[in-house]
């Protein structure tokens, strides 16, 4: 029996075309805890089974929007399930992206030792 070989970097396809969908999803979704919701990534496992959805919010609490966007998970893969040519629609993990919160730490580091270096200069 012969496998077919995987096509190359479909993952990625994937999980950017499950990121672009979910976005518009999102939108639609009338939870107050859900406020303005940027989709950072989308890491697809292997077996399509699970995806982890990594988002930032611009205004409102991290783990409320969390706590949303988790419980309305089941609608919005039912809503990719319409929208995706694909046999296994993965199931939802949203998961709070710190890495622009760890970024504007560092900034705001480096920009005190500048600060510190010039007035010892």
């Amino acid at each position: 029996m012969r496998h077919k070989k995987s096509i190359p970097n479909r993952s990625f396809r994937v999980a950017d075309q499950i990121q672009r969908d979910l976005a518009e999803l999102i939108r639609e979704l009338k939870d107050p805890r859900i406020g303005m919701v940027t989709l950072n990534s989308v890491d697809v496992s292997a077996d399509y089974a699970h995806a982890k959805v990594y988002f930032s919010v611009l205004v409102g609490s991290p783990d409320e929007c969390q706590d949303g966007l988790n419980e309305a998970a089941g609608y919005l893969r039912n809503g990719l399930f319409k929208r995706l040519q694909i046999h296994t629609v993965p199931t939802l993990h949203f998961q709070f992206d710190r890495t622009t919160e760890h970024a504007a730490e560092l900034s705001a580091l480096i920009n005190k030792a500048n600060a510190t270096r010039a007035k010892e200069d």
